[in-house]
């Protein structure tokens, strides 16, 4: 599990350490750590890292300590740096180390420390070089880049060719590195208001970020390494409340109901589904699909008889018709005239309620969620996309717009939690997922190629398997519901992956930046099994 803390709590576990060890230790091992980790993509870049050519962009506090310091390590190995001031002064010591190792540092700012040069000028190198290491803020900022900063960051996105999504940038524009974090991002809540300078790579310090995992700050970030500069004790001694989770493959051993040697179909958990209508009759077949693709013992499915055949034809091991189950999955594809489907989904939502039997839930069945100040359980998961949110949250008093949602995902996330109860995952690019607990995880394992019609019926299939599979354990541990929902995220994304570059004759990593081919959500349903089978042999 990938655990990220409040920049506060950061800062509070780097004084608690620079109190027991000498002055500028930190700053030394985390500059020198970043200076290997480039060194490394530069050598993997281009064979070899002497010769290469370096821009770092500096600003005035420790962040722009740290990458002046990485930047005479650099010099040290035949590197040539230039290190660019966006202010009207620098950290003393690392400009100091920078000159002494042969790199050389301008300014954007005149009368500033180095050379005077303007921004047009620096944007005429940036596309000549190897690599530009973002130092401009770091934790301890607050807000969007403004000034010199926020000029070169738009002049660079766009002269170094950075503009464009990461999986579609050109393989020769230089390779961009954030130190601790790419600048400007919202540390704590993951927000984006100005310009930032999309990463390939952040190094970051001691514990990650809550805006390495949280949208949109997220999508800016890249691949993230964490270079452990000594902070795990104190953070660990404070108890403190992780900021935001994800799941990661080795949680799946934990979590995965796995079948025991003298399981039958009833001890491994039966899953009733409402899904899919007259209009809408594939719904119910990716559900179903997905449950019995992730190994629950039993799908019972309630629906009209065109979605009972379609289920049929497509999975005959599916049971028409009622009965005990453990858990429900309820709502998708139920269109607002199917009168049958949402009295059923009624039904089980009162007896989800009455019996604290788990339960997600999607599309149609918001329909039948009980009105305001009725607050759902937390076994109860609720999986909107932006725009059903959106509504949940308007027709609660709140009025929202889906833009809103999308800008700040894991802030309504928690207010539906709030407000409507239960546990609450919103799909997305990345998927946030607020428990009542007051965990949030953040998943975001998936492609693009995710965004087609029926992804979101194979999650709840996914989730109903994951809660049927638990049972009553769901209702009774209070951080259960939440995990689950994570970690059907993270499988649902995984195996679309995997589907994705399933691309026989053309090659694994076929597509822009290796994003394979386009998908079905029926493919998903089919990668599901080798997808589990990969994450539980870990």
């Amino acid at each position: 599990m990938i655990s990220s803390f409040t920049a506060a709590h950061i800062q509070d576990a780097e004084r608690a350490v620079m109190a027991t060890v000498k002055p500028g230790a930190l700053m030394a091992k985390a500059s020198f750590a970043a200076a290997t980790i480039i060194l490394r993509h530069l050598r993997a870049r281009r064979g070899k890292a002497a010769g290469a050519r370096v821009l770092l962009l500096v600003g005035t506090g420790n962040n722009g300590g740290d990458t002046l310091f990485a930047g005479a390590h650099l010099a040290g190995r035949g590197v040539a740096v230039t290190a660019v001031a966006s202010g009207n002064r620098v950290h003393d010591e690392g400009r100091a180390a920078l000159e002494a190792a042969g790199g050389r540092l301008v300014t954007l700012t005149e009368g500033g420390p180095g050379l005077y040069m303007p921004i047009e000028q620096v944007a005429e190198l940036a596309p000549g070089v190897d690599a530009i290491v973002d130092g401009l803020l770091g934790i301890g900022s607050r807000g969007p880049l403004s000034g010199h900063a926020a000029g070169l960051v738009t002049t660079l996105t766009v002269e170094a060719g950075l503009a464009a999504p990461l999986p579609y940038r050109k393989a020769e524009r230089p390779f961009v590195v954030a130190i601790d974090l790419p600048s400007g991002v919202g540390v704590d809540d993951g927000s984006v208001h100005g310009p930032v300078l999309p990463a390939d790579l952040t190094v970051t310090f001691g514990a990650y970020k809550p805006a390495g995992l949280l949208p949109p700050a997220s999508g800016l970030f890249g691949e993230i390494e964490l270079v452990d500069i000594g902070l795990g004790e104190s953070l660990r001694q404070a108890s403190l409340r992780p900021a935001a989770l994800r799941c990661e493959p080795a949680d799946a051993l934990d979590l995965w109901p796995l079948p025991r040697r003298y399981d039958h179909k009833y001890t491994r958990g039966v899953l009733g589904v409402v899904a899919g209508s007259e209009t809408y009759p594939g719904a119910a077949v990716l559900t179903a699909s997905a449950a019995v693709r992730c190994g629950v013992g039993m799908v019972r499915y309630l629906g009209p008889d065109k979605a009972v055949e379609r289920v049929l034809s497509r999975q005959p091991e599916v049971v028409p018709g009622g009965g005990r189950v453990d858990a429900w999955a309820l709502g998708p594809g139920v269109a607002p005239g199917a009168a049958d489907q949402m009295s059923r989904i009624e039904r089980a939502l009162k007896w989800a309620k009455g019996e604290r039997v788990p339960t997600v839930l999607d599309a149609g069945g918001f329909a039948q969620l009980p009105p305001a100040p009725t607050m759902l359980d937390r076994w109860i998961i609720l999986t909107p996309h932006a725009g059903e949110l959106a509504t949940l949250l308007t027709d609660r008093g709140i009025p929202t717009e889906r833009a809103a949602v999308e800008d700040q995902p894991a802030y309504y996330a928690r207010l539906a939690a709030e407000l409507v109860g239960g546990t609450v995952l919103l799909k997305g690019p990345a998927t946030v997922v607020a428990g009542q607990d007051g965990s949030l995880y953040v998943q975001a394992d998936g492609t693009p190629w995710m965004a087609t019609a029926g992804t979101g019926d194979v999650l709840t299939g996914i989730i109903g398997a994951l809660l049927a599979g638990h049972g009553d354990s769901v209702a009774i541990v209070p951080e259960l519901p939440a995990q689950l929902a994570a970690l059907g995220a993270m499988v649902h994304g995984r195996a679309a992956v995997r589907a994705a570059k399933e691309c026989g004759q053309v090659g694994e990593n076929a597509g822009p930046g290796g994003l394979g081919k386009p998908i079905s959500a029926m493919d998903l349903v089919r990668a599901l099994p080798l997808t589990i089978a990969e994450l539980l042999g870990r």
